[in-house]
C-alpha cells in the first residue's frame, strides 16, 4: 500500500493564524492577506460581517450605512483572488488571467473619494478613513493601489513573498538594509528559527 507524502509541511490552524494581517505594506496586499497559507491550505481571515468591519477599521476606511455585508464581502473576495493573482504573477514574472486584469481595471474605474487635509486640532492630520465610502469607493481604492503597486517600478520591486512554506504571505519589504525574508519575525521568522533548532537537536 503506497504511503500518500506530504513534502510541505502542515500547521495547526490556530488562532493567531485566523488573525487579520495588516502589515502587507499595501492596501491591496492587505485584502490579499485575508487569505492566509495560500496555497497549501487557505485560511479564511474574513468571512463575515463582524470581520468585515474588522477589516475596513484596520486600513483605516470606513463604509457608509446602509451597505449589505454579504454583497460588499463577495465583491471584495472577487477582487481579492485578482489582485492576488496579478500580484504573485508579477512577482514570479508570469502573465496573470485576463479575467483578473479586466476586473481590476472595471473597479478601478469608479470614482475614489478625492484626496483631503483635515487638521486635527492637535497637530496631527485626519486620516484618510474618516470618511465613510461606498462599496465602489472602497474597491476603486483597492483597484487602484493594486495598479501602482504593479506599475510603479519602485514598488514592484520591493513586491516579495514570505519564505515560510505555510505562509507565502505577499508584502512589501522595507527597501531599507537587507532583504527580509519572512512576513514576519515574530510569526514565521521565531517558527523557521524554533524548527531549525529540533532539527538540529534530532540530528545531534
Amino acid at each position: 500500500m503506497a504511503v500518500e507524502r506530504h513534502d510541505t509541511p502542515r500547521a495547526r490552524v490556530t488562532a493567531q493564524a485566523r488573525e487579520l494581517r495588516f502589515d502587507a505594506g499595501a492596501l491591496c496586499l492587505d485584502l490579499v492577506a485575508t487569505v492566509g497559507r495560500r496555497p497549501v491550505a487557505p485560511i479564511e481571515r474574513m468571512g463575515d460581517a463582524a470581520r468585515l468591519e474588522a477589516w475596513c477599521r484596520g486600513v483605516g476606511m470606513t463604509l457608509k450605512s446602509g451597505y449589505e455585508p454579504q454583497d460588499v464581502l463577495r465583491s471584495l473576495h472577487e477582487l481579492r483572488a485578482a489582485a492576488h493573482d496579478i500580484a504573485s504573477c508579477t512577482l514570479g514574472a508570469r502573465r496573470p488571467r485576463q479575467q483578473s486584469v479586466d476586473l481590476v481595471n472595471l473597479r478601478a474605474g469608479a470614482e475614489p473619494p478625492a484626496p483631503r487635509l483635515e487638521p486635527s486640532g492637535d497637530g496631527e492630520w485626519v486620516p484618510k478613513g474618516s470618511r465613510a465610502l461606498t462599496e465602489e469607493a472602497l474597491l476603486s481604492l483597492v483597484a487602484r493601489d493594486l495598479i501602482d503597486l504593479v506599475t510603479d517600478e519602485g514598488r514592484r520591486a520591493r513586491l516579495t513573498a514570505c519564505a515560510s512554506e505555510v505562509c507565502g504571505m505577499l508584502f512589501l519589504d522595507s527597501g531599507g538594509g537587507r532583504p527580509r525574508k519572512w512576513c514576519s519575525m515574530r510569526r514565521c521568522g521565531n517558527q523557521a528559527k524554533a524548527a531549525g533548532h529540533r532539527r538540529k537537536a534530532a540530528a545531534g
